[in-house]
């Protein structure tokens, strides 16, 4: 699920530049979500090859991108609560992806640091020795 949901960012941001180019945020005031959204072409994937990797790195880096991105589009797109709050139903994809891993974050840590010491067999077949 994560390495779907961080493929599936990547490419959003990356027609989102193609669309509007490096100004394709500016209807963000804030110049620092504009910079975080663009930023996301590079940390999105990135978090998705290092779990992909089964690394501790790639969990961590997935979490902070993931809590910075919905975050950033509940306060960048705030004003719409006044406006038009039924226009808020596409940020619940992104709250629950969000939601999802932050919860699964600490479990998978985990059995990634189990299974690279040896300590907890993390979801493989245990083959007989002969």
């Amino acid at each position: 699920m994560y390495l779907i949901g961080f493929t599936e960012g990547t490419g959003s941001h990356i027609a989102d530049l193609v669309r509007g180019g490096i100004h394709a945020y500016a209807s963000f005031p804030q110049v620092s979500l504009q910079v975080f959204f663009v930023s996301l072409v590079i940390l999105d994937p990135l978090a998705a090859v290092l779990v992909g990797l089964v690394r501790r790195e790639g969990i961590w880096l997935a979490s902070a991108v993931t809590v910075l991105d919905v975050s950033a589009n509940w306060w960048g797109n705030r004003h719409w609560l006044r406006d038009d709050p039924a226009q808020l139903l596409w940020l619940l994809p992104i709250t629950v992806f969000g939601l999802f891993v932050v919860a699964l974050a600490v479990p998978l840590h985990r059995a990634v640091a189990g299974a690279a010491t040896g300590k907890t067999p993390m979801l493989s077949l245990q083959v007989p020795r002969c």
